[in-house]
């Protein structure tokens, strides 16, 4: 963890990573992936600390063109705490430069749960849920407000991040790991996201089945009998009917998609599905 005696960066040099850090998904390739990012934002801070080493610039940035992948939006907490390992490299003869890399392959895959549970799986979702119900009316405030209910929060939670991962340095995952912390939060951000995708297939999906028996006023709709029985129970049935499709017959999501497509048109020319 940094001290005040080796302190070397200041705040300007943390926000230049912070505003670097939003090319990581520009430059992800196949074969390292988001390296060519996470190398591009250290560029400020290997710049300052090894200005008269071009040796171990070298080294310290070959050192973060290895292979990275985490959420991107999250991916700060993991710089912030590079930032502070390297400097304390820079100022001290002893230092193991192999833990730098360890911690962060250590910290990705806990992180990226995290990440993607909190924000892939559950803001993301919520903010398109508010936003899909408002644009499908016609309101010019469904993509302003996606917009802004996912891009506001995951901003500042990657400013805490780079802040935060170079305050405590590199034990403070660790911590959480121990403790069970990371688990914990980690399952309450999945709990929240099935049940934002819950409601988003009561209120998103549409399965209309118009088809009735009988004549006149006392015609009985066989969609209306079955949401009677369990309110949008269609759309529930036929949301389960593609996740089993796309997970255990490991059918590719374009063919579900292209199958929707047909079994909408082919039930609307037969009659079977309505608008």
């Amino acid at each position: 963890m940094t001290t005040s005696e080796t302190k070397v960066l200041n705040k300007r040099d943390l926000m230049k990573v912070f505003w670097r850090s939003f090319t990581m998904e520009w430059t992800w390739n196949y074969e390292r992936q988001a390296n060519l990012g996470y190398g591009f934002a250290m560029v400020p801070i290997l710049e300052k600390l090894y200005k008269d080493k071009p040796e171990e610039k070298a080294e310290a940035l070959q050192r973060h063109l290895e292979f990275f992948n985490t959420t991107p939006h999250v991916s700060t907490l993991i710089l912030g705490i590079s930032s502070a390992m390297e400097e304390q490299n820079s100022t001290q003869e002893d230092f193991d430069t192999s833990s730098i890399n360890n911690v962060k392959v250590g910290l990705m895959g806990p992180l990226a749960g995290i990440g993607d549970s909190l924000l892939w799986g559950t803001l993301r979702i919520i903010a398109t849920g508010i936003g899909t119900s408002l644009a499908l009316q016609g309101n010019i405030l469904g993509p302003i407000l996606f917009l802004l209910i996912f891009n506001i929060p995951h901003i500042i939670l990657r400013y805490i991040c780079m802040m935060g991962g170079y305050k405590l340095g590199a034990g403070f995952l660790t911590k959480m790991q121990q403790g069970g912390l990371m688990d914990k939060v980690t399952y309450g951000a999945a709990i929240v996201g099935l049940m934002s995708i819950g409601a988003m297939i009561a209120t998103m999906v549409t399965v209309n089945i118009p088809l009735s028996y009988g004549e006149g006023d006392s015609a009985i709709i066989i969609g209306d009998i079955l949401n009677g029985i369990i309110p949008g129970i269609i759309p529930l049935l036929f949301t389960g009917f593609i996740y089993w499709l796309v997970t255990k017959k490991k059918l590719k999501t374009t063919v579900a998609l292209l199958m929707i497509l047909v079994i909408g048109i082919i039930g609307s020319l037969t009659g079977i599905l309505g608008i």
